[in-house]
């Protein structure tokens, strides 16, 4: 699974060709969480809440580019790096 971005401590990956709806992964220690990219929301897993505000936060600034890796991911095609959250 890709990496695509990192920032304070969460790494954000990324399937090739995964199940709907759009959506990624968020790694921080021994939590992952499943965001889904339109709704800007938890679908699966968890994450503490401070860190889950952090990737809300950073999903909202980068949906646009979430989503065009998220049909790069369904083509398997190369997934571009998203800029952290600083």
């Amino acid at each position: 699974m890709p990496q695509i971005s990192y920032f304070l401590g969460v790494i954000i990956r990324m399937f090739y060709r995964d199940h709907n709806p759009p959506h990624f992964h968020a790694v921080y220690a021994d939590f992952e969480g499943i965001i889904d990219i339109e709704k800007n929301e938890i679908i699966g897993g968890e994450l503490p809440p401070r860190v889950l505000v952090l990737v809300k936060e950073w999903t909202a600034l980068h949906q646009n580019e979430l989503m065009d890796n998220w049909e790069r991911a369904r083509q398997q095609e190369s997934l571009k790096d998203i800029a952290p959250l600083v």
